[in-house]
């Protein structure tokens, strides 16, 4: 049924198996026969079985099982007859990663570390329902969820130049705060600059290797430079979106005696007042995302003025770049020799544009857009740069992380908590954590190894890595 195309490109015929499109599995030998383990295939089939997918369904080499639709899974659908899904999004919408550059050495981060990762503790606030009191109002909800990063850059949080340097600028045209319930905002006032928990993380970071020489001077990296990687979503607004369109969706189902393998990828067609009404919803969650992870740079900033007795500015905190992993846009790709307008949803997958999309920021467009990989805690992360091969393959997609192996509870039966703690002290990791129970969720053996589905990527001609950083402080939920 998986025939092997490479060594690193898998393919589940649609002839047989009742398909609409194949589905193609970037994988190593090792990673395949671990996405074998749980549904995630299974998953990926039921979705190429959906209306209106073009070209295959993709399963980047992070790929695990998910709610109804795997993460790491990327499906494009025709944008006059195909659909839209809230679970080939996910719960957290844009749940997404930044980087954060200084012109610090970690020789002189080194001594104060401690310092530091006492104060980022305690300025960004992290854990389960973790708020924070920063005077916004339900109006000043309502215009961040409308016009992005710009409005609250403008409000004093944050550099001119960060709006550039987030995908969309920051903002998602189209967001309508009408089609978001008011349960949705009741949760989200108080949760604006705010980290979470789960696998939502701020790390202080060393380059420890630089693979590209050209790409990275032009991102702005060099080796043994520190800079701070911030991964976290769109909290309880996100949440209550998707919990209450999935309600919706359900029953739009029902309504069209529409029958699916799966019921958790309900879907609306393109064009109808439900598919219309949840993008625009999912764009306001989008908007609030991004300007979560602003008012939390903001903040890092000031955290660090604070230990090291110089502005942000003359520290060098420039944003290299902030990328969404959960979420679907309307973008136009070649399928088939015809350019065609997709929905290309992306769940736990990376839109990693090639050089020359007008798409990518003017001060990268020659070197192709970064993408920034996490590892698992305590492990590598990478800044990737697109290429034009992902364009033609991926509908310009790459991984997003390092994919889970164990499900959190399997994690906290199987992993001490001293057996985590002892590693990321071996590794002279600073490390902070609100919930303990998140040491053995997040501990590096729930996880893939990261440079295993990053180089599977890179093999595969979808990404190039540019950077690899590694951890030398860790603060969680």
């Amino acid at each position: 049924m998986i025939e092997k195309k490479s060594d690193f490109l898998w393919e589940i015929n649609r002839e047989g198996n009742g398909l609409n499109v194949p589905v193609h599995i970037y994988a190593n030998e090792a990673i395949m026969a671990n996405m074998q383990r749980d549904r995630t295939l299974k998953q990926a089939m039921n979705a190429a079985k959906l209306p209106g997918i073009v070209k295959h369904m993709l399963v980047m080499p992070d790929g695990h099982e998910g709610y109804g639709f795997p993460v790491g899974g990327v499906a494009a659908f025709d944008a006059e007859n195909g659909i839209v899904s809230p679970g080939a999004i996910g719960f957290d919408i844009n749940c997404g990663i930044r980087l954060i550059k200084t012109n610090l050495s970690f020789s002189e981060v080194k001594p104060r570390l401690s310092d530091l990762m006492d104060n980022l503790f305690k300025d960004v606030p992290s854990g389960v329902g973790s708020k924070v009191n920063l005077g916004f109002t339900p109006s000043d909800l309502e215009k961040l969820t409308t016009e992005g990063a710009e409005y609250i850059v403008n409000k004093g949080f944050g550099f001119k130049d960060d709006v550039d340097r987030i995908e969309e600028n920051g903002a998602m045209a189209g967001a309508d705060t009408d089609k978001v319930s008011q349960l949705a905002k009741k949760r989200g006032v108080h949760e604006v600059g705010t980290l979470g928990a789960g696998n939502h993380f701020l790390e202080v970071q060393r380059v420890a290797e630089i693979v590209d020489e050209r790409i990275a001077k032009a991102y702005g990296l060099e080796k043994d430079q520190v800079v701070i990687m911030l991964h976290s979503g769109s909290r309880g607004y996100g949440h209550q979106v998707c919990s209450d369109y999935l309600q919706i969706l359900s029953d739009y189902q029902r309504k069209n005696n529409i029958k699916l393998d799966d019921p958790e990828l309900a879907y609306a067609y393109t064009d109808t007042k439900e598919a219309n009404d949840y993008f625009a919803a999912m764009k306001a969650a989008v908007n609030f995302a991004f300007v979560n992870r602003q008012v939390m740079t903001h903040l890092i900033r000031k955290s660090f003025e604070k230990v090291f007795g110089r502005s942000s500015d003359q520290l060098g905190m420039e944003l290299l770049y902030d990328v969404a992993h959960n979420i679907a846009k309307l973008e136009e790709h070649d399928v088939d020799g015809k350019r065609m307008k997709l929905y290309v949803h992306r769940k736990g997958a990376t839109r990693a544009f090639a050089p020359g999309r007008e798409e990518v920021p003017k001060i990268y467009r020659a070197y192709g857009q970064p993408v920034i990989i996490p590892g698992s805690m305590g492990t590598s992360s990478y800044v990737l740069a697109g290429r034009e091969e992902a364009m033609n393959e991926t509908f310009g997609s790459s991984c997003h992380g390092s994919g889970r192996v164990m499900s959190r509870h399997q994690a906290i039966r199987e992993i001490p908590a001293s057996k985590t703690l002892s590693d990321m002290k071996s590794k002279d990791i600073e490390f902070r954590v609100r919930d303990r129970k998140l040491i053995s969720e997040e501990a590096e053996w729930a996880y893939k190894n990261v440079s295993d589905v990053v180089g599977s990527i890179a093999a595969a001609g979808i990404s190039n890595i540019v950077a690899r950083m590694v951890p030398i402080g860790v603060a969680k939920g």
